[in-house]
């Protein structure tokens, strides 16, 4: 699995939720609050209002002046003036790194305004040289600690956006920085809430959805032409020891998860159930066919003191699902209700988990170009068969419904 071409305007949108669901508050609140982007002109008039007093008052490089830029750059970034918007959050990062110094925490929620501006107007490449100078303050002004390791995660997640955009000649830097980086937020909320914190589950994912990502890199031309230089060559090593490493890696990251799950629920647990699942993923797709078979069973075994064990086992295990079963990384489209379909199609899976009898059944015309991409992702991809009594069964015509992205 290689980079995603995705719409422009798509990756706007997962770039811009990635930024919304960012917990780096809980280190904006330590400096200074920033005010709600209203976007109203009473709003806009009042800020700027606020400016011209304290530069009159206080002159150019007052302390409160960035905070007001702040707020008057959110209010214009709400009505999509982005390029006010920029202006703004860049004097007040100028202004911060003045008044409380080069690595000041004031400066977090500016350059985040500054991104999310840049990622607005598609300009991906100077929201990624912010991302590494907000990485820059984060680390120098962040003690260990919640706030550091929710920056850690927030920045793997630039990194797997960055992939994704195609940013920069070597996209599998990309993978091991977002890996690397997980793997400090790990550390950081092991070494404070210790190791069956519920806290750890959301790097864990991370770092399971990476380590799909680096099993599955498909080489491109410039990341061999790239790497004749001394550190093409080291990053190139590093990347094949990751492969290498990368199964191994994998079933521990999904080892811990189900750990965690089954302390968490003390037993029975539907989520350390769906670990097992992940692991039988896991092995499946790296072609371990009898331990996937093993870890299925395994599944339904961690669910058999429930009353409502075969009804969790059927939810689970009694439709073929294509992999990986990771937000993210889903190989095709979301189904649709056949009536609101462009493109119906017919296929069986064996038991090894492979799309066989392949069929097209709509006559839509217009959708033919689409159609047959779609057809050649699902002969190439790996499904979970249908698992009955803990072993692989054969499904006959499948129909699911799609409709063009």
């Amino acid at each position: 699995m290689n980079r995603t071409s995705l719409p422009a305007s798509l990756l706007a949108i997962l770039l811009f939720a990635s930024m919304a669901g960012s917990s780096l508050v809980c280190a904006r609140e330590k400096e200074t609050a920033a005010a709600p982007p209203v976007s109203t002109t009473a709003d806009e008039l009042a800020f700027r209002q606020a400016i011209t007093a304290i530069e009159s008052s206080q002159g150019a490089y007052a302390t409160g002046l960035s905070e007001q830029l702040l707020s008057l750059g959110l209010v214009l970034q709400a009505q999509g003036r982005h390029d006010e918007a920029l202006g703004l959050f860049k004097r007040g990062v100028h202004l911060a790194r003045i008044n409380d110094g080069l690595y000041s925490t004031a400066q977090i929620p500016l350059l985040q305004g500054q991104i999310t501006s840049h990622i607005a107007q598609g300009g991906y490449s100077e929201a990624d040289e912010r991302q590494r100078y907000l990485y820059r303050v984060q680390v120098r002004s962040m003690d260990s600690g919640e706030p550091r390791a929710m920056a850690f995660m927030q920045q793997a997640n630039w990194q797997y956006n960055a992939y994704r955009l195609g940013l920069g000649a070597q996209g599998y830097t990309r993978i091991m920085n977002m890996w690397d980086l997980y793997r400090l937020a790990l550390n950081d909320i092991i070494t404070h809430e210790g190791e069956t914190s519920p806290n750890l589950l959301q790097p864990l994912h991370g770092m399971l959805q990476a380590q799909y990502l680096i099993s599955s890199y498909e080489w491109e031309d410039q990341d061999h032409s790239s790497g004749n230089d001394m550190g093409g060559r080291q990053n190139l090593n590093r990347f094949n020891a990751y492969r290498s490493q990368s199964y191994g890696k994998g079933s521990a990251v999904i080892t811990a998860i189900h750990d965690i799950e089954l302390e968490r629920d003390a037993g029975q647990s539907v989520a350390a159930a769906k670990a097992l699942i992940m692991m039988g993923d896991w092995q499946l797709w790296h072609g371990k066919h009898e331990a996937a078979w093993q870890s299925y069973q395994d599944a339904g075994m961690e669910l058999a003191q429930r009353d409502d064990a075969q009804v969790q086992i059927d939810h689970m295990l009694n439709e073929p699902v294509p992999l990986p079963d990771i937000a993210g990384l889903r190989p095709l489209p979301p189904v649709v209700d056949t009536e609101q379909a462009d493109i119906l199609l017919e296929f069986g899976v064996s038991e090894k988990g492979r799309v066989v009898n392949l069929e097209r059944l709509d006559e839509n015309e217009g959708s033919d170009a689409w159609a047959h991409r779609l057809m050649r992702t699902l002969r190439k991809t790996q499904f979970r068969p249908r698992i009955e009594a803990g072993q692989p069964k054969e499904t006959e015509k499948l129909v699911k419904a799609f409709n063009i992205e």
